[in-house]
């Protein structure tokens, strides 16, 4: 399998470093709190969530997410994304997902998916190759199904509409990923700028912005405030 078909992480990223609404927060805690408990569960043959569908605006924490799952559980991240694999070579499309799958199982890995509404592209496919669809959505679906529980499996995508039915009943948790509230931006607008010393600090706020958007016009006003300050 090509290497550059995926990337792994190892850089521990904390839960709590991430900010969440409180509904969002509890559903995340649970399914933590199910795994960590894996042992004691499958005892009750009771099942643990291990199939998630991570979904909504873009730059709000999905792939971030993913990433400290991994670093609590203490399991190495694969991180694919699924259109380059997709737009590599249609026909192999099928035999990479299964690859990386395999992968996965054998190291006990969480698998995160980017970008899985690809797979809808799929569909303006089936003029040139009307079995293409049929088989990726098929491999797709016998991987998730035999999934050892000791992976994890995490999707995420910004257009849940444009997946398969089939393959989202897979999924035994869907959490939605919304923008940000003004109270929940000013958190993280404090959070972010305890770095940089005080006289940097001062700027106008935007809302209405994702975290990864404020992240952004943070870094970009502390940058100014810096040049100016040099250059006075």
């Amino acid at each position: 399998m090509r290497s550059n078909l995926y990337i792994t992480h190892k850089e521990k990223i904390a839960i709590d470093e991430i900010m969440y609404d409180d509904f969002l927060k509890v559903q995340i805690q649970e399914i933590l709190q199910e795994y960590k408990h894996l042992e004691a569960l499958r005892k009750y043959d009771l099942p643990v969530h291990h199939k998630l569908l991570l979904y909504g605006k873009t730059g709000c924490g999905k792939t971030m997410t993913a990433r400290a799952i991994a670093s609590y559980l203490d399991k190495k991240i694969i991180i694919v994304n699924l259109a380059t694999i997709i737009s590599s070579k249609l026909g192999e499309t099928a035999k990479n997902i299964a690859d990386i799958f395999k992968k996965a199982s054998i190291e006990n890995a969480v698998l995160f998916f980017d970008e899985f509404d690809a797979l809808g592209k799929l569909r303006t496919a089936e003029e040139s190759d009307s079995g293409e669809m049929k088989r990726v959505v098929n491999v797709l679906l016998q991987q998730l199904d035999y999934l050892p529980i000791e992976v994890i499996f995490i999707a995420a995508t910004n257009l849940r509409t444009s997946i398969d039915e089939a393959i989202l009943r897979r999924f035994e948790a869907q959490l939605e990923f919304k923008a940000p509230s003004r109270t929940l931006l000013d958190q993280y607008y404090d959070q972010f700028l305890v770095r940089y010393p005080k006289e940097y600090r001062h700027f106008e706020r935007k809302y209405e912005l994702s975290f990864a958007e404020v992240k952004n016009y943070i870094q970009k006003e502390v940058k100014k405030a810096i040049i100016k300050q040099i250059e006075q």
